[in-house]
């Protein structure tokens, strides 16, 4: 019985000098955890005498009351005094206006994207979606590249495991769609959407891009008529006083094939870093849709004409604002971001 007043008599004065949480959940365990001192001795009831077996188990249980209680007071009483020193310390003042959440922006490409659509759309243009994932015969056979052409060397290609099944190169394979699609009619659209090139991440490439195919087919199309659309989409998006360039240029699936250059918006063809102190950015290629391309989308050569061009709308952006580093539109830094 004695052991029992000194155990209640030691915890008590233990218990007193815990000043804070952990030193009292520290205290909790050494008496009340499964090998805790007042655990322990209510297993000894069993080997006390008989006679005393009673009295000590009752008062072996009085002081597990009592601790148990005096510990639960005094992690109370910590608790609302840590509390108090946190509203003291760190108060808040509720007459404060709120925080304003940061509201969401779209991205500089689907702008750009956007002022694409609507330029082309004040020419006529209609937006023709096709799908990313395509087979060798429309990214390249039906484009006049059949197997072993050395054009397909101009893009490295992402290949599935299904054979003949790749991620598109470019949107081109979406004019075999819409010919096919849309034969005999006249056609006059333009064809978004993402690229994938096996390529080597660099400032000016990327393994994914946007980008924007144009399509017109009718029977009195030329390449005034293209070079006509192409300035005036210049000049709509970039502002009026801009001069465009005409350079001859190769791809399989036009002919003949040509390059677009505009004239420096930084510099106003002077010449700058930004371009290259030439006093020209190029913007897009283009052609007259060839005459094998025709015949594979379902229209006669002899009868129908049309034209082709296709821009990188993260290139067009690199131009508007000045950009140098094409991995930024990937990179999900809102700093960047939040400039557009």
């Amino acid at each position: 019985m004695a052991d029992l007043a000194q155990l209640e008599k030691q915890a008590l004065q233990e218990l007193a000098t815990c000043s804070e949480e952990a030193s009292l959940r520290t205290w909790n365990t050494r008496y009340f955890g499964k090998q805790g001192e007042v655990v322990l001795a209510l297993k000894k009831v069993g080997e006390v005498p008989t006679a005393e077996r009673r009295t000590y188990g009752q008062e072996a249980n009085r002081i597990k009351t009592v601790l148990s209680q005096a510990y639960e007071k005094a992690l109370e009483k910590e608790k609302a005094s840590q509390l108090a020193k946190n509203l003291t310390s760190d108060a808040l003042d509720v007459t404060l206006s709120g925080r304003i959440n940061d509201r969401g922006g779209l991205h500089v490409s689907t702008k750009v994207l956007r002022s694409i659509y609507a330029a082309f759309a004040e020419f006529g243009f209609q937006i023709y979606r096709s799908r990313e994932v395509e087979d060798d015969l429309n990214n390249f056979e039906l484009l006049n590249m059949p197997p072993h052409h050395p054009a397909r060397d101009l893009w490295d290609t992402f290949h599935t495991t299904t054979p003949g099944v790749i991620l598109r190169t470019h949107t081109s394979p979406g004019q075999i769609h819409v010919m096919r699609e849309r034969c005999p009619e006249p056609i006059r659209v333009i064809l978004p959407g993402m690229c994938y090139r096996y390529e080597a991440i660099t400032t000016r490439s990327e393994i994914m891009f946007h980008q924007v195919e144009g399509l017109a087919i009718g029977t009195r199309i030329t390449l005034t008529d293209l070079k006509g659309t192409i300035i005036a989409f210049a000049r709509r998006l970039f502002g009026s006083e801009r001069q465009v360039r005409i350079r001859s240029s190769y791809f399989p699936f036009t002919e003949p094939s040509i390059e677009v250059d505009m004239d420096c918006i930084v510099c106003k063809g002077q010449g700058c870093s930004l371009c290259k102190r030439s006093g020209w950015l190029e913007i897009m290629g283009a052609g007259m849709v060839h005459p094998t391309v025709l015949r594979n989308g379902g229209y006669d050569p002899d009868r129908f004409s049309g034209f082709a061009f296709g821009m990188g709308p993260e290139r067009i952006a690199m131009l508007m604002y000045g950009m140098e580093d094409i991995r930024q539109f990937w990179a999900n830094d809102l700093r960047f971001l939040k400039q557009f």
